[in-house]
């Protein structure tokens, strides 16, 4: 799996530069970091929803389309897929692959465990007119 991201990670870094009215990808690296974490969020619901009705094949389709989204984000955000796997390995160094990693490490509040600034999205609707 790791392969196939560093593949599209790479595919998706070429596109920085691509025609935006041919691809898909360079028009939105274009849109801004508001639009990019706007789609990720649409797809991770869309597969929060398709599990929840018990619908496997569309849980498969969507998380192909969350996995895209993530890594247009990682690119924008200047975060290599290496770096992702660098931090699970040492995840599960300290706690075992299948564990979160806790909000307290040893009696110490871990760094920026804190909460994180929440920015507005922007929105396709226009306000509600009187």
């Amino acid at each position: 799996m790791s392969d196939s991201l560093g593949r599209l990670f790479e595919q998706v870094a070429a596109a920085k530069d691509a025609d935006p009215a041919v691809s898909r990808t360079a028009k939105l690296l274009r849109a801004g970091r508001s639009k990019m974490a706007k789609k990720l969020a649409e797809e991770a619901i869309e597969v929060v929803i398709d599990a929840m009705n018990g619908d496997r094949e569309a849980v498969v389709r969507e998380s192909a389309d969350l996995l895209y989204n993530l890594v247009v984000v990682w690119s924008e955000a200047g975060v290599r897929p290496q770096e992702v796997w660098d931090e699970m390995a040492r995840r599960e160094r300290l706690f075992g692959l299948a564990e979160k990693v806790p909000k307290k490490v040893q009696g110490k509040i871990q760094e920026n465990a804190g909460r994180r600034k929440v920015v507005m999205l922007a929105s396709r609707r226009s306000p509600k007119r009187r």
